[in-house]
């Protein structure tokens, strides 16, 4: 994996801060909040496939939420006791970079679980893409 002076030189200030020091974007900010294209999420650290469109919802609280990961396995969850809180911190399996919070407010038809994650923290792969880019296994989700 790259080191700390790679990962300032290769991502945006913003993106370093969410993935490296756990930082959270701004609200309704987000590149990915109010976007609905098909295809999939990846770490924009290191390209692990975390997130599905078709898994991708409106929960109306500003950051991009999805109801589940690509893979269970893909993610790691620590606990999380910042700000005054209890939550559940949601990082990539791999490069282990912050990408937000899993809560148990989600769609109950799709399992109860919002995974709301920071825009910063992904990079969008376009479904006709997704084989030039390596992801091409992946286009089964959306067949």
């Amino acid at each position: 994996m790259a080191n700390k002076e790679d990962l300032k030189k290769r991502l945006t200030p913003e993106q370093y801060a969410v993935t490296q020091q756990a930082a959270t974007e701004a609200p309704f900010s987000g590149q990915y909040d109010n976007f609905y294209q098909a295809g999939i999420y990846v770490d924009v650290v290191s390209g692990e496939p975390l997130f599905s469109s078709t898994d991708k919802y409106d929960a109306g609280c500003g950051w991009p939420s999805f109801t589940k990961p690509i893979d269970t396995d893909s993610l790691q969850k620590d606990l999380d006791l910042s700000h005054g809180m209890i939550r559940e911190e949601v990082r990539s399996k791999n490069a282990k970079s912050h990408l937000g919070h899993v809560f148990s407010d989600g769609p109950k038809d799709a399992g109860g679980q919002r995974y709301c994650i920071n825009s910063a923290a992904l990079k969008f792969i376009p479904v006709d893409e997704l084989t030039a880019a390596g992801y091409g296994k992946y286009k089964q989700l959306f067949e």
